[in-house]
């Protein structure tokens, strides 16, 4: 493992880890579309705008799950680099049963203020109904879903990248399977798109949890294996909650849109969830990009090897921005083509498309955003790591939308993430100038 870390090229060692994370988030990105297919072939736009309502729910989770899965994965990928075996493994134990009573938390909370969350996701007198037969089963779900992210990201500090993607791969294609099982054949609608999501969730962190505790030589599951001094808390949190505010403001952001959109009416929020999930195209490859190469940049952090660290993050940065460009071009010049694919309502495809070339034409700034922010995370820097978290989709996103909604109404809010990422891509460059890692003072 050391010699993929230490001695293996930069392009070797980047895609020996990144790929199958990419591969992970490929198969994903293909059950977000075949999920959002189904559902669309209910042709019920308000059932469309319901489960697209719930829909940030699963992204709050992953956010939460991220706490300690890209927590922890930076903290074990900096003692692993500083060759600090064991205090790494407490580390991994204690993430693996935090994250499950976080889990346990959000069921109880999501129960308790149910009403009060529908009314906050947007939900209106038309998709109540499908929104809230969505959210109960994420509801029930929500410690499968925060936990798998612990294994997920944790066991590619090990060089275990290929077993989290068979396991993260494996899940998928059995939500896949299920979703038009439990849509159609079943009649379960909204509640049956949830229910396949947390069947899967829960297969796959099964198969992380053996692979966890049979593969992996330096991480643990044992409950007696979990105690690690506040100092290492406070770092898995400092880095931990920055991570999962990118998901978290995501997640706002989301809501957030489709609340001004729903005065346009259910159409425009059912082509938003479309648009939306079509975009993941290229934001989930770049994820894959992005967190696969966070272990090597955070192992040679932490082995003061600076020219490998530098290399690492130019090359990085160079595939992402290249494939976004890509991408860009070929989601732009189709549009139209995806839109229909899922619904045949004329509004629909019209919104829809513009929402794409919206979405899309600022894809390489926020590639190169996720590369800045994943890096700050890598290296411990939780302050520069939070303000990129923070302000995409958070603070100057909703400055943004409410002021372009003002100006330019329909078109100020298709418009608010494109300049919100040209804004927080400013910013990223001055946070990078301004936190060049010191190797000398380390």
């Amino acid at each position: 493992m050391n010699d993929l870390f230490e001695n293996t090229s930069i392009k070797k060692a980047y895609f020996t880890l990144a790929m199958p994370v990419v591969l992970s988030m490929t198969v994903t990105l293909v059950y977000n579309m075949v999920d959002t297919f189904f559902v669309s072939k209910t042709q019920n736009p308000d059932l469309v705008a319901g489960v697209s309502q719930g829909a940030p729910l699963f992204t709050m989770m992953i956010a939460l799950g991220d706490i300690f899965g890209l927590g922890g994965s930076s903290v074990i990928s900096r003692l692993f680099g500083e060759h600090q075996d064991r205090t790494g493994r407490f580390v991994s134990g204690y993430c693996f049963y935090v994250s499950i009573l976080c889990g346990i938390i959000v069921t109880i909370a999501m129960l308790l203020f149910q009403t009060p969350f529908l009314h906050l996701l947007g939900a209106s007198a038309s998709t109540w109904k499908y929104a809230r037969e969505y959210y109960l089963v994420m509801a029930w779900g929500a410690p499968f879903v925060i936990f798998g992210l612990t294994p997920t990201n944790i066991l590619r500090t090990e060089g275990l990248a290929v077993q989290s993607m068979i396991a993260s791969m494996t899940g998928t294609g059995i939500n896949i399977i299920l979703n038009p099982i439990f849509i159609f054949t079943c009649g379960w609608g909204a509640a049956g798109s949830a229910l396949a999501t947390v069947t899967s969730t829960v297969i796959s962190d099964v198969i992380m949890v053996y692979y966890t505790r049979y593969r992996s030589k330096k991480l643990t599951t044992s409950i007696r294996e979990t105690k690690i001094s506040r100092h290492l808390q406070w770092e898995i949190y400092a880095i931990g909650i920055p991570a999962s505010i990118t998901n978290l403001m995501a997640t706002f952001a989301t809501a957030l849109t489709n609340r001004y959109l729903i005065d346009y009416g259910a159409a425009s929020v059912a082509a938003m969830g479309i648009a939306l999930k079509i975009s993941l195209v290229t934001n989930m490859i770049v994820a894959g990009l992005a967190f696969g190469a966070q272990p090597l940049i955070g192992y040679n952090y932490g082995a003061r090897d600076q020219r490998r660290f530098r290399e690492t993050i130019h090359f990085d940065l160079l595939v992402v921005a290249g494939f976004s460009l890509i991408a860009t071009v070929i989601l732009i010049a189709l549009a139209p083509v995806l839109i229909r694919l899922f619904m045949n309502d004329p509004t629909v495809i019209h919104e829809g498309t513009k929402m794409i070339r919206w979405l899309s034409s600022s894809a390489t700034l926020a590639g190169i955003i996720l590369v800045f922010t994943t890096m700050f995370q890598s290296m411990g820097k939780a302050v520069p790591a939070f303000w990129l978290s923070f302000c995409r989709q958070g603070l100057i996103f909703v400055v943004v939308i409410f002021v372009l909604h003002t100006l330019f109404g329909y078109t100020g809010i298709l418009a608010a993430q494109p300049v919100s990422d040209l804004l927080t891509f400013l910013l990223a460059l001055w946070l990078y100038r301004h936190y060049q890692p010191n190797f000398d003072n380390q």
